[in-house]
């Protein structure tokens, strides 16, 4: 995994932002199949539509939306609130209506945010039906009396869910997930950073000239996008996953934040609390899991329980811009998306290092003499941690933690071993549950 790689600019962020800011996201729909497609240049994303009234789990999958045009004419014959000019003006997955309403009979239909009077909100409808407009509270308080003619020139119908994933294989079956969704419209570090830090993570981890893991990459819908995903490969993750990460609210820049997984313990939990307490000199948070967040709720589920983690800066709830249009191209920083994959490359370096051994004299220390083995006594010290702690129990990661040496050390100490016939390595998919404390550094 030290291989040299091509480095993404902040440039290379832009440019795809820019294409896909625009475009009508929602859990399903033309919008998230033209936002793949443009993804797709980065990944080699596979497509499966999954159709409207498919049970998945607990759930089914809703009718698809289209939308043709959604706008209002105030009483003074001006256009507004039209959804051509922003993708955040109609509630998402609004149901059709035409017709004209009065200023009192519109206000039920009308959302705005009184503590952010210039902030606009996003808001859905998915399992609602109901039609409604979203404004800043400035521009409500400034709509006038008397009519308006309101269109909501909108559509739901038997169609399908659209689910990408893109599979990197490596020498093993073990895999790591990186998961991320495409159902926000124009939101910027809710929505747009994560897939864009995914789709270049994967170009990334592509220029490599060997992989031990195999890495899975899935980009979908929140709740029902991930929900489904897991009907159709939940038995395949509890079977092969030995950590994964959704990749979200990585745009803006900041202290990185770390969400553990609900085992808390698991490589994934161990590996980037290893890189963070490491590779970064900007403040960590450490946080426990709540079934309250995003896509890792899902993965941590009951009856699954997988190692699922997620990397962010500034999470979602946690800056008053979220969910509005404030969350927008201004407020995210490409050189942070940049920073994002760094530290999610490491962190999959990780656990590319992260295996467990077994020392082959299993009585007192071995005699290194006696085998040709001079190195220096740093390099002789890692060698005994490796040593003293390859009982089939500890993997490397949890060799680093006790220790205090660096990954790539130990795992060069524990190559050098091998060599010389004193470790075997122990294939293990299931995590070890060594409990670490890691304290939040801020």
């Amino acid at each position: 995994m030290r291989a040299a790689v091509r480095r993404e600019t902040p440039d290379d962020f832009a440019a795809y932002f820019d294409r896909l800011w625009p475009l009508m996201r929602s859990i399903t729909g033309d919008g998230v199949r033209r936002t793949h497609d443009i993804l797709s240049e980065l990944l080699p994303l596979e497509r499966t539509e999954i159709p409207t009234g498919t049970p998945v789990l607990d759930w089914s999958v809703p009718q698809e939306w289209a939308v043709r045009q959604a706008y209002m004419i105030d009483p003074g014959g001006r256009r507004i609130l039209d959804v051509a000019d922003s993708t955040l003006r109609l509630v998402n997955y609004s149901v059709p209506f035409r017709g004209r309403l009065s200023r009192r009979e519109l206000d039920e239909h009308l959302h705005s945010l009184p503590d952010q009077p210039q902030a606009v909100p996003y808001v859905t409808s998915y399992y609602r039906p109901r039609w409604g407009f979203c404004l800043s509270e400035r521009e409500r308080r400034a709509l006038p009396d008397g009519d308006y003619e309101v269109v909501v020139d909108t559509e739901l119908f038997d169609g399908s869910l659209t689910l990408s994933e893109a599979v990197l294989p490596g020498e093993e079956k073990d895999e790591a997930l990186i998961s991320t969704y495409t159902c926000h419209p124009s939101l910027a570090n809710n929505e747009l950073s994560g897939p864009l830090v995914a789709a270049f993570l994967y170009r990334r981890l592509a220029q490599l000239p060997r992989r031990r893991l195999t890495y899975r990459f899935h980009f979908g819908a929140e709740t029902i996008g991930t929900i489904a995903y897991l009907a159709r490969m939940g038995d395949h993750l509890q079977d092969f996953l030995v950590a994964g990460y959704v990749v979200t609210c990585v745009g803006m820049p900041g202290k990185f934040t770390y969400k553990r997984s609900r085992r808390g313990d698991t490589q994934a939990d161990r590996a980037a609390t290893y890189v963070l307490g490491r590779v970064t000199d900007r403040p960590v948070e450490i946080r426990d899991f709540d079934p309250l967040g995003s896509e890792e709720r899902h993965y941590c589920s009951p009856g699954f329980d997988l190692p699922v983690g997620s990397i962010m800066t500034v999470p979602y709830y946690a800056y008053p811009e979220y969910h509005t249009s404030l969350d927008d191209r201004d407020l995210v920083s490409f050189q942070a998306m940049v920073d994002a994959v760094d530290i999610y490359f490491e962190t999959l370096t990780a656990l590319e290092l992260n295996v467990t051994y077994r020392a082959t004299v299993t009585r007192g220390e071995p005699q290194f003499a006696k085998r040709g083995i001079e190195v220096p006594v740093a390099e002789r010290w890692c060698m005994n941690w490796v040593i003293n702690l390859s009982d089939g129990d500890h993997d490397l990661l949890s060799i680093a933690a006790k220790s205090g040496n660096d990954l790539d050390e130990l795992s060069r100490a524990a190559a050098r071993c091998c060599e010389a016939g004193l470790l075997e390595r122990v294939h293990r998919s299931r995590d070890l549950g060594k409990e670490l404390n890691v304290s939040s550094r801020t």
